[in-house]
């Protein structure tokens, strides 16, 4: 933890040096902390619940680069499979069997997954499911909801969330009417919403894609009857439905959020946890639509570094860490004491606000609530998130530098953490 004033020089000339090499100085924008104001926090190493920046200043980390860490940085046991690999090579172009060690273990653990390909990100795979939902039904329109973010390819930046809503950013510019013609969006939890646009459009919507959990508008979980509804309509429209499980997927259930509400898409894409820190994306499904991916059907995807051997063996040892009696049980407890305390702390100091979490996954918002969807999300109190986060990290307490985003635990996370940065929080809310 920091004692004292929080020191930044050093982040400060990397950063202003950064701002000269990259745009933003950053590689991914909500990194640049604009929604947040200050400096960004170049770091230096993680370890475990905890992260280290160029100054020496030591946080505990809610963010696990973005949820891959579920175990805990640099676990020792992630960490020796790594080096193992290592020694065979980076990379190898050709089929290696630790993809099919892990296809086996997602297909195991994925309700929805009977076949899957791996890709590089969880942009690549969602641009790659929607291609094969098309390829497959033969239609061109899809629909998505505001606020769900389904990575940066330009038939998703329409009432995107994630860094589009942390910048302000309406949608993109450089992406063509054309491009986005065919996507539908409504509120995320509005069924009539979607009733709607099928009956608007009809015979015309390939399916459907969500965030079954959304984290890219802040933390909102599906109503009561949302999932299962979409599911319905899907069905008695002959289009498909698509999970977005880059982040939910291993993380608030070991399959995922299909496992954990019991509804079963028709397609699924995964990321983050299953390349345990490693860059990797993967969708997968039914094997009559896998089908059609290339070289067994027509539609075609490829990539150079897919499948690659360090990701691969990253993933199979974090799956193999997940699957061990009680992991869940205490990601759902850790994360539920701090959520439950930064809730009480708020009430207590005077500050509306309200959040949840489900396992490994969390959020609050500074607003009254409930947020359903991302139009409620869009009430919460900016400026003043903006300050929370400041003071919290020089409480040192490392939290998303958005209120736009879900915040995520570890493994690593211990209760004398929570504790700490619940005690933080009181002292950071009493004079916010």
């Amino acid at each position: 933890m920091i004692t004292g004033t929080l020191r930044t020089t050093k982040s400060e000339e990397i950063f202003a040096a950064a701002q000269k090499l990259m745009p933003g100085g950053v590689s991914s924008p909500v990194r640049a902390f604009k929604s947040v104001g200050g400096q960004p926090i170049v770091f230096d190493h993680v370890k475990g619940a905890y992260a280290w920046d160029v100054d020496g200043n030591q946080y505990i980390d809610y963010i696990g680069s973005w949820g891959p860490a579920i175990c805990g940085h640099a676990h020792p046991e992630v960490l020796k499979a790594l080096h193992e690999t290592l020694e065979k090579g980076t990379s190898f172009g050709a089929p290696n069997v630790l993809e099919n060690v892990l296809a086996e273990r997602v297909i195991d653990a994925v309700p929805s997954v009977e076949m899957v390909r791996f890709v590089n990100s969880g942009t690549e795979a969602c641009m790659s499911v929607l291609r094969l939902m098309r390829a497959f039904t033969g239609r061109e329109k899809i629909i998505k909801f505001e606020g769900c973010y389904h990575g940066h390819a330009d038939m998703f930046l329409v009432k995107a969330g994630s860094g589009v809503a942390t910048l302000g950013l309406p949608d993109s510019p450089g992406v063509p009417k054309s491009t986005t013609n065919s996507t539908l969006t409504a509120p995320f939890n509005n069924l009539e919403a979607v009733k709607a646009l099928f009956a608007a459009n009809p015979g015309e919507i390939a399916g459907v894609i969500l965030e079954p959990v959304v984290g890219n508008a802040g933390f909102i979980p599906p109503d009561a009857g949302f999932l299962a509804g979409l599911r319905e309509l899907t069905r008695e429209n002959d289009a498909l439905l698509i999970f977005d499980e880059v982040m939910t997927g291993f993380r608030i259930a070991y399959g995922g959020a299909q496992e954990k509400f019991g509804i079963t898409p028709d397609l699924t894409t995964l990321g983050k946890v299953i390349g345990g820190g490693l860059p990797v994306g993967a969708y997968g499904g039914r094997k009559d639509i896998m089908a059609m991916v290339a070289p067994a059907g027509p539609m075609y995807q490829a990539g150079t570094l897919s499948g690659n051997p360090l990701a691969m063996a990253a993933g199979i040892k974090t799956l193999e860490l997940l699957r061990q009696p009680g992991t869940y049980e205490l990601l759902d407890r850790i994360t539920t004491r701090l959520t439950q305390g930064l809730l009480s702390v708020a009430k207590e100091t005077g500050h509306a606000a309200c959040g949840g979490s489900i396992s490994g996954m969390f959020g609050f918002f500074f607003t009254e609530g409930p947020v359903h969807n991302y139009e409620d999300a869009k009430k919460c109190d900016l400026a003043k998130f903006g300050r929370f986060h400041r003071a919290m990290l020089e409480q040192g307490v490392y939290l998303a530098p958005s209120q736009f985003e879900a915040g995520f635990t570890s493994l690593a996370h211990t209760d004398e953490d929570i504790d700490r940065t619940i005690a933080a929080a009181q002292s950071v809310m009493k004079n916010l």
